[in-house]
């Protein structure tokens, strides 16, 4: 399973706009693209800063997507009225749900820089031992891994029930992290919160 991201860094008042774009004009024809899987996106309202993911079977269909998702991309910016937007291409390296997430759901991402040669290495120590330890924090609904091999980068995103549970398991998310990122020799180099704006996700359970 592979994802595309599209970070859109837009105008913190366009940020409502364009989650309603997303949600009624972006994703219908995301959704009938050959080999979609699915679609979230999460918004940073204070910031501006929204994360649109879209999931993909394999490599092929998310590739022969791009044309298609450009324009889209494009309109959605547009309404974002962003200033800036990248662009990263993933492999779906864990995917695990305890509950469903709700509409007061949020996420913590966290980007990582991993040594070369040891995506593996990380990706496995990810499902055996910090896994079992972020399924213990309250209100956790669910986690994702995405891993560019290429760059050796890594992204995670834990779902939580609310923004109450969020920010309850800071301290204790900010220890594994740290935990983690020193067990495998990765290098932590950004965490942000979201609100989890959309979640359309059909991703089979990888953990």
């Amino acid at each position: 399973m592979y994802a595309r991201t599209t970070t859109v860094r837009g105008d913190p008042r366009a940020v409502d706009d364009g989650i309603a774009f997303t949600r009624s004009d972006l994703w219908p024809m995301i959704r009938q693209m050959d080999g979609c899987i699915g679609m979230s996106m999460l918004a940073d309202r204070q910031a501006g800063r929204c994360i649109l993911t879209s999931a993909w079977a394999d490599q092929d269909a998310m590739r022969a997507s791009a044309d298609q998702i450009g324009e889209l991309r494009r309109q959605v910016a547009e309404v974002l009225r962003a200033d800036a937007v990248d662009i990263a291409e993933w492999e779906v390296a864990v995917l695990h749900r305890a509950r469903p997430a709700g509409d007061a759901a949020c996420v913590r991402g966290t980007w990582v820089d991993i040594p070369a040669g040891h995506v593996d290495g990380m990706v496995d120590a990810f499902r055996m031992s910090l896994l079992p330890k972020l399924e213990d924090l309250p209100g956790f609904c669910s986690v994702s891994l995405l891993v560019d091999r290429l760059s050796s980068r890594g992204v995670a995103a834990v779902t939580y029930a609310d923004r109450t549970t969020l920010e309850r398991t800071r301290e204790q998310g900010a220890a594994l992290r740290e935990e983690f990122s020193r067990a495998v020799g990765s290098t932590i180099t950004e965490v942000a919160e979201f609100d989890l704006a959309m979640a359309h996700l059909h991703v089979p359970e990888m953990a």
